[in-house]
């Protein structure tokens, strides 16, 4: 039996420096205190759900708190840390948007313009823009309904194919549009293969050094690494485990894969320091000019208590305040990345399981632990069985993000 392990310590200002460009602070001003044993309960939870181990790391200026429960591996039982790095799923869809915020930044990109002015002929209508995509409103069919329709089978049948993002595209241009360009919100991840496409277009580059230049590597992230169509995660990682469809099966180790059949769409990984440390940059303005960043918070609702920018979510909380940021779901892991408006306060939560819906949704209850404090209303489960996601960032209690 493993037993929760909880942390709270002070980031010396030594540390904190490279990174910021205000001043460390205690706390955010007038928010809530962190609720780090309800964080614990969340987390002990979802261990209890299925999650063979979970871990969040809230930053809060100078001040981190931390909280694992349960084996970041089942052969060897070694305790989930703090410093583990792991896959996080469509939190890499802000790490893509970013720098397409910065090529338009550069004038190198408009987000009005038709993707097939950059990519010509390689979407059937004119009429999908690149703001169309970068925020799932594009109507491209997601070709993952049809890769993981069966959850493991479809996982291992790709786990070490290689794809170019042109076979994925392709994939989705064989299902009719889901809706007119524009038209309404429609989670695809579709759109985000289009997008790394149009980052290499644009700079020449592959989207791992856009990703090192303008990101990883101004901010330091020393856990975050692109190594697609590379199968290892490098240095100190938990592993992630896959929930079969067929209840009582045995979990599937899914740690070694390609993810090619995701790419710049959910092919990253990272550690919880690290995705503070990225969107404590982004919403402190950091990343992007205030121009561009607000761009990416024209939202667009998506769904109960929650609203979509460009590669960007809201989500509001049970005690009226906001939250901003991604989820990812890759096989093994469910990631929550969420900051505050200014980026002072941040939270990353990660699970060691994917493919249940219990965990999931209870995964989602750390945003109120860490941003409402003890003052946040209870969450109530689902009424029975709760739903089971199919593929990258999908449960239907949950609307797709």
């Amino acid at each position: 039996m493993t037993s929760a392990r909880v942390v709270v310590g002070t980031v010396a200002g030594a540390v904190l420096l490279p990174l910021l460009t205000v001043p460390a602070h205690a706390e955010s001003p007038g928010a809530p205190a962190v609720d780090l044993a309800g964080v614990r309960s969340v987390l002990s939870a979802a261990q209890a759900q299925g999650a063979p181990g979970s871990m969040a790391r809230i930053d809060d200026g100078g001040t981190v708190f931390r909280a694992a429960v349960g084996v970041a591996d089942r052969s060897s039982a070694r305790a989930m840390g703090d410093a583990d790095r792991f896959r996080i799923g469509s939190v890499t869809k802000t790490f893509t948007a970013v720098v397409l915020l910065q090529l338009v930044e550069e004038n190198k990109l408009k987000l009005d313009a038709p993707v097939n002015r950059y990519l010509p002929g390689l979407l059937p209508d004119d009429r999908i823009t690149v703001r169309h995509v970068l925020g799932h409103r594009s109507g491209l069919y997601d070709y993952t309904n049809d890769m993981f329709a069966k959850t493991v089978p479809g996982f291992e049948a790709v786990r070490k194919k290689v794809f170019t993002p042109g076979e994925l595209v392709n994939l989705s241009l064989q299902h009719p549009r889901t809706n007119a360009p524009g038209a309404v919100y429609a989670y695809s991840n579709t759109n985000f293969v289009v997008a790394g496409m149009l980052i290499e277009r644009l700079t020449g580059n592959p989207v791992r050094t856009e990703y090192e230049h303008r990101i990883i590597e101004p901010l330091k992230l020393r856990d975050t690494f692109y190594v697609h169509p590379g199968m290892t995660i490098p240095g100190p990682h938990t592993r992630g485990y896959l929930t079969p469809d067929q209840a009582g099966a045995p979990l599937v180790d899914a740690t070694e894969q390609t993810v090619s059949w995701a790419q710049s769409a959910g092919a990253l990984i990272s550690s919880t320091r690290d995705l503070n440390t990225f969107l404590s940059a982004l919403l402190g303005g950091r990343l992007t000019s205030a121009a561009q960043l607000a761009q990416m918070e024209r939202w667009m609702p998506s769904g109960s208590s929650q609203a979509y920018g460009l590669g960007l979510r809201r989500r509001d909380l049970s005690c009226g305040v906001s939250v901003y940021g991604h989820t990812g779901a890759v096989q093994g892991f469910y990631t929550y990345a969420f900051a505050s408006k200014d980026g002072r306060r941040t939270l990353a939560a990660v699970a060691n399981t994917s493919n249940n819906g219990t965990v999931l949704n209870t995964m989602l209850r750390t945003l109120d632990s860490a941003f409402c404090g003890k003052a946040a209303k209870t969450v109530k489960a689902p009424r029975g069985k709760a739903p089971v996601e199919r593929h990258e960032d999908m449960a239907p209690a949950l609307t797709l993000d």
